[in-house]
């Protein structure tokens, strides 16, 4: 058993032998200056894989580049996008370079470009509602434009146009070939957006888009060519210079490890490419507002006759209202949407809600509502989607006495079997007035008598005198008060007395 474990301790001390002598001239051979890093990436396996690599020339290189002479905040996460504080109209500069390379879009060299400069909302749902926020900027600042060129001071911009209707957008003609910048001027700050106005609120942030176009055909400058745009921030005047110092103040109080996360700020701001703006060239230069979508809604009979076992103030024998009052549903078509939007007077908001289903629109909370159309029509539209109805003032049922034989009368009066009597079957009438004419429209309304045919509505009192029915009256009648009433012809037109017993 020695003998054997001796073996075994030879045999192994002479494999390591054998192992370090195999080991011992690899450091020779691979010694410095044996093998270069060129001459292993020159391998046949490493060409391969470079070659399948894009090459600096097959990268999307911009025709374009427009660098506003404005700092970026340097309280800018990494991967952000850059923010800019700009004071309101105060002259920036927008320099417009000629990014191109050799053979770049041959077709405008010697030849002029077109570029539209637009100040437009950073936040989607106030680019929803662009048209309505700009008239009620408009209406409240009379004459004033919310974009300008600063023409004196701007180089290399030729045939300058501000259309009246287009308060924030200008447009000019520039030459690549040429030093160009383009001097703007923001008249709006960023808080005149914000829907709360009690001092210190956050302001909107806007977006500086410039959009170039090279002539078709027809000369025309509609062909797109290039997008760029940057996020903004609008302040009083010297409003952005503390912002600014207040944003690199804070900073410097950060610790290292902090500051590592936030973006360095920059002298200048460079527009990153984006998506053409909606509105074309032509649709610019024509101006002509859109019309909103119409629909024909179907006609209803205003003297419908509503559903007699109905006791809700949805469902007034009012033909008009209860079209209006009529929930609007999820599964609503998009026309079906519009003509809901027509019936509760909202016929302002069509067109921006032209895309919307019927679930699109419940969706929407109230605090968005308010926020894209005003706290006023907001409230109202939050409302009437949730079928928020006003509570009536006042309930009466009201059935129109059938010319019958007097004992069926008496029976269906209670006063014997009624068996065999006709039953009354009343309708509800909802007075949001308490005036003696809303009771004559709710009856013309609901049982189909032209309004316009009834002259006086009269209550039958003691010993079968006829009341004149005053607003006083009205006011004095008992809640769910039951009436029959009938009609009588007037003797000196052709119209008719309503006779409440």
């Amino acid at each position: 058993m020695a003998w054997v474990l001796k073996m075994d301790e030879v045999i192994e001390s002479g494999l390591v032998h054998d192992f370090d002598a195999s080991l011992s001239g690899i450091g020779q051979e691979l010694g410095a200056g044996a093998y270069s890093m060129s001459d292993v990436l020159a391998l046949p396996i490493f060409k391969q894989e470079d070659s399948s690599l894009p090459l600096d020339d097959e990268t999307k290189h911009p025709p374009f580049q427009y660098v506003m002479c404005a700092a970026t905040s340097p309280a800018v996460k990494l991967h952000d996008e850059t923010l800019t504080y700009l004071n309101q109209g105060q002259s920036y500069e927008i320099r417009m370079l000629d990014n191109r390379k050799m053979g770049d879009v041959p077709e405008i060299t010697g030849k002029l470009v077109k570029s539209i400069i637009r100040v437009v909302f950073h936040d989607r749902r106030l680019q929803y509602t662009e048209h309505q926020q700009l008239e009620g900027w408009k209406w409240n600042r009379p004459g004033d434009r919310l974009l300008d060129l600063d023409i004196p001071m701007s180089v290399g911009i030729i045939d300058t146009k501000t259309n009246p209707s287009q308060l924030n957008a200008v447009e000019f003609l520039w030459d690549p070939a040429k030093r160009t910048s383009a001097f703007i001027q923001v008249h709006c700050i960023s808080t005149e957006f914000t829907p709360r106005k009690h001092g210190g609120e956050k302001g909107v942030p806007f977006r500086i888009q410039v959009d170039t176009f090279k002539q078709n055909e027809n000369g025309e400058y509609t062909d797109h060519l290039h997008s760029a745009s940057c996020q903004i921030k609008v302040f009083k005047p010297k409003g952005a210079d503390r912002k600014q110092k207040t944003d690199r103040e804070k900073m410097e109080k950060r610790t290292a490890h902090e500051k590592e996360k936030y973006q360095p700020s920059y002298d200048t701001t460079v527009l990153t490419e984006c998506s053409p703006w909606p509105d074309t060239p032509t649709a610019y230069v024509n101006s002509s507002p859109s019309t909103a979508p119409t629909f024909t809604a179907p006609q209803q009979s205003a003297c419908s006759v509503p559903d007699s076992n109905s006791s809700s103030p949805n469902h007034q024998g009012d033909g008009v209202s209860q079209a209006s009052s009529e929930q609007l549903q999820p599964s609503a078509t998009i026309q079906e949407t519009q003509q809901w939007l027509l019936k509760n007077r909202f016929s302002s908001y069509t067109r921006l809600f032209s895309s919307f289903l019927g679930a699109d629109l419940l969706k929407l909370t109230k605090e968005d509502l308010v926020q894209i159309c005003g706290a006023a029509d907001g409230i109202r539209l939050y409302n009437s989607l949730k079928s928020r109805s006003v509570r009536p003032r006042l309930t009466l049922y009201v059935c129109r006495e059938q010319p019958a034989p007097q004992g069926q009368q008496q029976a269906a009066g209670g006063g014997g079997d009624g068996s065999a009597a006709t039953p009354y079957v009343y309708h509800a009438i909802y007075l949001e007035e308490m005036v003696a004419s809303e009771v004559a429209r709710k009856l013309a309304l609901v049982f189909n008598i032209p309004f316009h045919q009834i002259n006086q509505v009269y209550r039958q009192g003691p010993t079968g005198i006829h009341i004149l029915v005053s607003d006083q009256m009205v006011q004095n009648f008992q809640d769910e008060s039951c009436f029959l009433f009938s009609t009588v012809k007037a003797e000196n037109s052709g119209g008719v007395h309503i006779i409440l017993k």
